[in-house]
């Protein structure tokens, strides 16, 4: 009896590391990714979409914009990829809404592939992974959030794509705009991508800003 008492106890010590140790590792990661993620040559940039109101940028989507158009005229992609589908009711799709921006910057229609696809991170990874392979194109840098990241990119490498990121500079994404709520909100989203997801259980993190 003595030693089942003992066995259990370790059991119990284990699984409490496990669930204290494990989340906290991760949100370590994504603080750190955040902090030091730097983009290298790729064969695209793509905007991951967020919110726009009737072809109007958010602020989130905007500095996500404004960071692929510095990346592009830096030479370190040859186009850019839009994503995001259109939100129930809406006319314009997240996609075109970025498209729409980066011509106004005087980016060429060529230059941009638009892909109106994708409610969440991992819809939106699907679909511009997807258009990536058709293409031939294996490298990409993602222009999002700093705290997003991590999860962007394990993502992205899930699909057999290389993946750096840009971390956006400006606007309601940035690290002081940002804090604790943020990481926890993505070390959540980051383990049930890599838990249930395995599944086929599919936990949207769409968020509006």
């Amino acid at each position: 009896m003595f030693l089942l008492f003992k066995l259990f106890r370790r059991i119990v010590a284990a699984f409490l590391l496990v669930i204290i140790v494990v989340p906290l590792f991760v949100a370590l990661r994504i603080w750190d990714t955040g902090h030091v993620a730097a983009p290298i040559k790729s064969d695209a940039i793509v905007i991951l979409g967020a919110a726009q109101y009737n072809g109007r940028p958010s602020d989130l989507l905007s500095a996500r914009i404004e960071d692929a158009q510095i990346l592009f005229s830096k030479g370190l992609a040859p186009r850019i990829l839009t994503v995001g589908a259109a939100a129930s009711g809406d006319v314009y799709s997240e996609a075109q809404t970025s498209a729409s921006a980066l011509f106004k910057g005087g980016i060429l229609p060529r230059q941009v592939k638009i892909i109106p696809v994708g409610k969440d991170t991992l819809s939106s990874t699907v679909a511009y992974v997807s258009y990536m392979k058709v293409k031939g194109y294996t490298s990409v840098i993602i222009a999002t959030d700093p705290y997003h990241c991590y999860r962007a990119i394990a993502m992205a490498r899930d699909l057999g794509v290389q993946a750096t990121c840009a971390p956006t500079t400006n606007g309601p994404g940035t690290l002081q705009a940002t804090g604790i709520r943020y990481i926890i909100r993505e070390t959540g989203a980051y383990l049930a991508y890599k838990t249930v997801g395995r599944f086929g259980i599919h936990l949207t993190d769409q968020v509006k800003k």
